[in-house]
């Protein structure tokens, strides 16, 4: 068992697995046909401008809030920009939306290593998550090779019969078939694989790794950050030292990897975990990662990033204090 008081620990990690709905603004503009009708900019200033795509809509998944973060400069420039695409976007830019009034103020990030020079200027599309964020992040491919009982139990307990329903390949096609288009077609963006990318945090981390290796074509890298390796979201799995289940369905994930993740040389990958209160777990399952990373030729500090952060937990402050590493890696000049 953790060391962390047990229920404080599940009360914090049901909330970041459960939609934060925040405020809905209804939008009149229809956002169809590939072409997106921007709603009314949010901000704008030092920290560059917001622009709102409420309930965007998608043939394969929900429809969902879309928020774009354009960099300082972007109305005064010609340039095209890289874009980086990231999960759980009510928790990126505004406290009010976030977690526990957390958010990572992303943007304010990422305009300052813009202006020191240590990050090339980027667009961020943050994508809100909703209520079947698990189905969505966890990755079909190695759910759907588990045993009809680990299926079953994945999303808790009593047990679903059948197994959980997956719905991570939709998601991809989501981003890879609508969505990308779409923002490609508004903003200036750099449209080609190089100047793609895409970062999550827990679940987040999953869909961002199963991303780049089901699309290697589209995404040039991917961050993932305190990523949540056991897929389940079954409390009793996880808090049982005990049982076993965990592990099992963390290795039909790597077993997976090991086949369908492209070698060295086309994409760079982002690792970190901390070690306390979910992250406390992650350790073990991340030394499997690095090892199949090696394996396939990938490289400290060239080709990939794996942290540890001692004391960090699994939190939007924690990830909020980190995620200019990933930025600066995924985005160097």
């Amino acid at each position: 068992m953790l060391h962390t008081p047990r229920y404080a620990v599940v009360f914090a990690f049901t909330r970041m697995f459960m939609a934060v709905w925040g405020r809905r603004v209804v939008l009149k503009a229809a956002i169809a046909c590939g072409t997106l009708a921007a709603a009314p900019v949010l901000a704008q200033g030092g920290d560059g401008t917001f622009v709102t795509l409420d309930a965007f809509p998608s043939r394969h998944v929900a429809s969902r809030k879309v928020v774009v973060w354009l960099p300082p400069g972007y109305d005064g420039s010609s340039q095209r920009y890289p874009v980086l695409y990231m999960h759980d976007g009510q928790n990126l830019f505004d406290p009010k939306t976030a977690m526990g009034g957390q958010a990572w103020e992303v943007h304010k990030v990422l305009a300052s290593l813009i202006a020191s020079g240590a990050a090339r200027p980027a667009i961020v599309v943050g994508i809100w998550s909703n209520r079947d964020r698990a189905r969505e992040y966890g990755p079909a491919a190695a759910v759907e090779t588990l045993a009809p009982d680990l299926r079953a139990a994945l999303l808790g307990d009593p047990p679903i019969p059948g197994g959980m329903p997956t719905l991570s390949d939709q998601y991809l096609r989501f981003l890879v078939e609508e969505l990308k288009p779409a923002i490609d077609s508004r903003f200036r963006t750099q449209k080609e694989r190089v100047g793609t990318f895409i970062l999550g945090s827990s679940m987040g981390g999953l869909i961002s790794l199963y991303a780049v290796a089901r699309h290697p074509e589209v995404f040039a890298g991917a961050a993932c950050l305190s990523t949540h390796w056991p897929v389940t979201t079954n409390f009793n799995m996880l808090f049982d030292k005990d049982d076993m289940r965990p592990v099992r369905i963390a290795s039909a994930w790597f077993d997976w990897l090991g086949k369908a993740l492209p070698r060295a040389g086309a994409l760079k990958l982002y690792f970190d975990h901390g070690d306390a209160t979910l992250d406390a777990l992650y350790a073990p399952y991340q030394q499997q990662m690095d090892a199949i990373l090696r394996v396939k030729g990938y490289r400290q500090g060239i080709d990939v990033i794996s942290k540890v952060y001692p004391g960090a937990d699994h939190s939007e402050a924690a990830w909020r204090s980190r995620v200019d590493i990933p930025l600066r890696f995924l985005l160097m000049p």
